[in-house]
């Protein structure tokens, strides 16, 4: 049985470690913060060991899921990398590109599972949209927008909107529509107790002509988390909350022009019923594959290091007023 460890204990990392408590065929080995009486709380209510430095958790474990801030990523993985540990690290993989490429190619050179945390390409609505798409249901796809805003949510500290919430939307489009080749955006800071931007909009340009549009803030007092895409053939509504999607389309038909009351074109919309489960057990149980069968997990390492050099330029962009290309 493999032996899995979860380092930060804040609110991803709770949910990292109970998701890991429930799954069979793994073992929850131990759980660390350096929140000592967090750490004992969540360790007791799931049955396993505490841990206030994540060094001492190592020996123990065969993987490591990293949920701490962003700033402490880097280090945490290079210790389990170090150690010949698979490491499942949250968004965004790293706070710069350099570290993110050091930790990749440690990974691959040691032959081991570096993944990156996701979370919305494991959502049952992205994968029907993704499988959809590939099969030409819906035919050419032309334009992908997404709306991810939300209140203030008070455990951001280290990072703004865009490396926060943008990232997500980043990843999925990339994993939906190819590679981007520029990006532009526009952000700011409305709240005035915070360090970085709190609402931003980002286009982006893919090499196949396909064109996104991201809209995220912290600004807006109810949830939404929602992915449109325009088609040749549908308009495509996901809902990443509701694990729902809707389909609709439209043809013409003959009209007597004579009566007056006849509508020319007539309007089909699917209301899409899927099986819901939580993306994070998908995320986890997708890790734990990937290492059992030595093979890429869904989200790598390298996708990952590309969500963050399209979130940094974006933050070029709104901070130098220019569009910015994607090497």
């Amino acid at each position: 049985m493999l032996k899995v460890g979860v380092i930060g204990l804040g609110s991803m990392g709770k949910n990292h470690a109970r998701v890991c408590s429930e799954i069979e065929s793994i073992k929850l080995s131990g759980v660390s913060d350096i929140n000592k009486v967090v750490c004992k709380n969540i360790a007791s209510r799931l049955t396993t060991n505490p841990y206030f430095d994540y060094k001492d958790l190592i020996s123990e474990i065969d993987a490591g899921i990293i949920a701490t801030p962003t700033i402490n990523h880097y280090d945490i993985a290079l210790d389990l990398l170090d150690n010949d540990k698979h490491v499942l690290v949250e968004k965004p993989i790293c706070e710069n590109i350099e570290k993110a490429n050091s930790l990749i190619n440690k990974a691959e050179d040691q032959g081991l599972v570096l993944a990156v945390g996701h979370i919305e390409r494991h959502n049952p609505a992205v994968r029907f949209v993704k499988d959809n798409l590939e099969l030409k249901k819906f035919g050419e796809l032309i334009t992908i927008i997404s709306k991810r805003v939300s209140n203030f949510p008070g455990r951001i500290r280290d990072v703004g909107v865009i490396f926060d919430f943008g990232v997500h939307d980043i990843d999925v489009m990339r994993y939906l529509s190819g590679e981007v080749e520029s990006v532009y955006a526009k952000a700011g800071k409305f709240i005035d107790n915070i360090d970085y931007e709190d609402h931003a909009n980002i286009v982006l340009n893919f090499k196949n002509g396909i064109t996104g549009v991201i809209e995220v803030n912290w600004l807006t007092p109810i949830k939404i988390r929602k992915l449109f895409l325009t088609c040749s053939k549908s308009f495509v509504e996901a809902d990443y909350i509701y694990q729902s999607v809707k389909i609709s389309s439209s043809s013409f038909k003959d009209i007597d022009e004579m009566n007056l009351y006849n509508v020319r074109i007539q309007h089909n919309i699917n209301q899409i019923s899927i099986e819901k489960k939580e993306p994070l057990k998908n995320e986890i149980e997708d890790f734990i594959s990937a290492i059992n069968n030595h093979k890429k997990p869904l989200v790598t390492g390298r996708d990952g290091l590309m969500a963050l050099k399209i979130a940094e330029a974006s933050t070029k962009s709104y901070l130098d007023c220019k569009e910015v290309r994607i090497e």
